[in-house]
């Protein structure tokens, strides 16, 4: 073929050679004559599994969240990598939970590089060159990568920016660089460069982060149509504070001004989902982009009167038990949908249990690229293309430091948690007590017994996150 007449689009290209070459990854059965897909992942942050729609939400609309759902399938035992925002992200870009991967908590324990927050001096750990991403997996795949809003990674190294970790293109804010924080930013991140927004100098509020968000992804799905693209759009909505510069549809609402703002945050959230699946038609993408849409962890940035009190007012944890930092499902049971037209079943669920680590795994195999050296995830892609049974015997792990070392353990539907170091389990049945309520450990010592032998081996200890014995 004469490539300056008929010239192979990235895509041709990236098709072409797949078909040419090994076997997809993880025993995925998608033909191998058909594209792999690109890739969206929207991540809300401090949003509760009943702040959608589609999970039970009646106080507030999600629309396009829900239509998500109705287009694709829902998850109903789906989980965050952690109950806190830095190791969650952690486990869902490295494909390791929080017993292997680099950043368990938002605060180090030792190691990492000390910096400012606000007034405050704390610890932080980063990603380092020895971490691969799913953006180092799918670069490596053909794949064009981006990154819209937050990353939360980088701790105080400018080396480990979503740019230095397999991502072509990032706009958002760092750690590191307080004036690029916030709802109404002064600074904001292109790639390296930080570039000054003088609408919110002095005070303020012209550029609202989410709008930026939605703005920046969109025109990066125009820009890559031609492409094999993963695009990471994670909104900082709703994390505290609650800010938001319209009240939307809950203006009218006979709520506190806090209750309206939450809701109307959810709301621009979810006007940016409509955003994304309105550019992905419009540019004919919608029939092989699959889309996937969850929440950071549990509701209640801090836990404050004022937060437990809005996120009370709309049920935002449903019938879970907990908030945010809390290894019980309310801090990390969260909404979970994949919808993908054409392959997916329209309107379907799925009770299999899954969690962030899943998606490196999934996303690596969708894309047909190289073999994945290590993860504590599995390839949903038969799961979401209903080839396969739930996988009952699988183990899912949790450990976080805030306010202590505590670890917790599914396994089919048991679920176990350890609230001190050394103390004992409690043990509950999901299958009949979702909210646990009633620890049941000492009548099945057996289960105890099992959950116990996995524990053993289920962490590394790290330079950040020393756990001594």
């Amino acid at each position: 073929m004469n490539t300056k007449t008929h010239p192979l689009s990235r895509r041709q290209f990236v098709k072409l050679s797949l078909a040419a070459g090994s076997a997809p990854a993880f025993g995925s059965k998608i033909p191998l004559t058909s594209e792999p897909p690109n890739i969206v992942f929207i991540l809300a942050d401090d949003m509760g599994i009943n702040d959608v729609g589609a999970y039970g939400q009646k106080k507030f609309p999600t629309p396009h969240i829900d239509q998500l759902a109705k287009e694709g399938m829902r998850f109903t035992d789906a989980y965050a990598g952690a109950p806190i925002c830095s190791p969650s992200r952690s486990t869902l870009m490295t494909g390791l939970n929080t017993g292997h991967t680099r950043i368990r908590g938002n605060f180090a324990l030792a190691g990492g590089i000390v910096g400012s927050k606000g007034s405050e001096h704390v610890r932080r750990a980063n990603l380092t060159p020895a971490d691969r991403t799913v953006a180092d997996y799918l670069k490596r795949a053909g794949y064009h990568t981006g990154l819209m809003g937050k990353w939360h990674l980088d701790g105080y190294d400018p080396g480990a920016t979503p740019t230095d970790h397999g991502f072509d293109e990032f706009k958002g804010w760092l750690i590191q660089n307080g004036k690029t924080q916030g709802y109404f930013p002064t600074e904001r991140y292109n790639g390296k460069e930080v570039v000054a927004i003088h609408e919110n100098d002095n005070g303020r509020q012209g550029r609202y982060e989410t709008e930026l968000c939605i703005e920046d992804s969109c025109d990066f799905i125009r820009r890559n149509a031609s492409l094999p693209f993963y695009l990471y759009l994670a909104f900082s909505n709703p994390h505290s504070p609650y800010i938001s510069p319209t009240l939307g549809s809950a203006a009218g609402e006979p709520w506190d001004r806090d209750e309206k703002t939450y809701a109307s945050m959810v709301e621009f959230m979810d006007q940016g989902v409509g955003s994304v699946l309105r550019t992905l038609k419009e540019n004919h993408l919608e029939q092989n982009t699959i889309v996937f849409f969850a929440s950071d962890n549990g509701p209640r940035s801090e836990p404050t009167e004022q937060q437990t009190r809005v996120v009370d007012f709309f049920d935002s944890n449903g019938v879970y038990r907990g908030y945010k930092r809390d290894l019980y499902e309310g801090g990390i049971r969260e909404p979970f949908i994949v919808s993908w037209p054409g392959q997916i079943a329209p309107g379907s669920t799925s009770d299999v249990p899954i969690y962030f680590p899943d998606f490196l795994p999934t996303a690596v195999s969708l894309a047909r690229g190289p073999s994945v050296s290590e993860t504590d995830g599995i390839d949903l892609t038969p799961t979401l293309l209903q080839r396969t049974h739930k996988r009952a015997n699988r183990f899912l792990y949790w450990e976080t430091f805030e306010p202590e070392f505590r670890q917790a353990v599914r396994w089919g539907r048991w679920k176990a948690i350890r609230l001190t170091r050394k103390g004992p389990l409690e043990l509950y049945d999901l299958s009949g007590d979702v909210s646990e309520k009633h620890d049941i450990a000492s009548s099945h010592p057996e289960v105890v017994a099992k959950i116990e032998e996995y524990l053993r081996t289920a962490r590394t200890n790290s330079v950040e996150y020393p756990v001594s014995e």
